[in-house]
């Protein structure tokens, strides 16, 4: 079942079209991973799905249908009351998911005070639990403010504010870009925890294959605004269509390729 249809987007910035008339599906459940290179449209169109576009920038045409329902043109007032129970960002940028002079726990309340009617004891159960969940201390968490804890701290926290309102879909723009290979890899694997544990589907923006390798269910591969192949991960890692992907695949410096009568595979170290 399709939780995300995106059909025939097109998105213009100064009456130029920069997302160019692309089709996909989200499944409930599911780890749908949108790759390319940087400027290629990616994190233009995540952010389209939430109404989070600038200004300047404007949907031209196409639709977003996100559990059945045409939200392609919603107002920011309709759009709040999704954001954050519905649909939930995790950014590249995690210092500013944060005011950086208020508490962690406070900045936590409140978005759970935005959309539920709950008791001081209920919300800070759920924050706690979410804190508990990306595996951080909790309490020590919720009464730090942002700048006293670590970048990876930090992450997961942004994700624990996410994740709180058990939303249906999670959209990871870029979440580990900023931080080092051993706390990018941690953070994933506390994003995957977190799928199973709500089942939510993840709409993964990244321009790592190895990453996209190993979590996603599917993946769409993007250039200058277009979408140029989708498919499993079997049938775009292992049997690429298109040239740019096949381009991408082989700018990996970590490729191995082995061979044998009973198995053939790429594995991404």
């Amino acid at each position: 079942m399709s939780l995300l249809t995106v059909h025939q987007l097109y998105i213009y910035f100064r009456n130029k079209p920069i997302v160019k008339n692309i089709d996909f599906t989200v499944r409930h459940g599911e780890w749908f991973s949108l790759i390319g290179e940087s400027g290629s449209g990616k994190s233009i169109t995540a952010s389209a799905i939430g109404g989070l576009l600038p200004k300047e920038m404007l949907i031209a045409a196409g639709h977003i249908l996100f559990d059945y329902k045409d939200i392609t043109h919603l107002s920011n007032k309709e759009f709040q009351k999704i954001r954050g129970k519905e649909i939930s960002y995790v950014f590249q940028d995690y210092q500013s998911s944060f005011t950086p002079f208020i508490k962690i726990g406070k900045q936590l309340d409140e978005m759970i005070q935005a959309h539920c009617s709950l008791t001081k004891k209920e919300r800070r159960e759920i924050a706690f639990q979410a804190l508990e969940d990306v595996q951080l201390p909790a309490k020590r968490v919720y009464d730090s403010y942002p700048f006293q804890l670590s970048g990876g701290q930090l992450q997961r926290a942004s994700i624990a504010m996410a994740i709180m309102l058990k939303p249906k879909l999670l959209i990871a723009d870029e979440p580990t870009t900023a931080l080092d290979s051993i706390t990018a890899a941690h953070v994933l694997e506390v994003i995957a925890n977190i799928k199973e544990k709500i089942n939510c589907a993840i709409l993964f923006i990244t321009h790592d294959l190895r990453m996209a390798r190993k979590y996603s269910n599917t993946i769409a591969v993007m250039k200058q605004g277009k979408i140029v192949e989708v498919g499993t991960k079997e049938s775009v890692i292992y049997h690429p269509s298109h040239p740019y992907t096949k381009r991408l695949l082989s700018a990996v410096p970590t490729i191995k390729r082995i061979t044998s009568p009973t198995k053939r595979d790429l594995i991404l170290q």
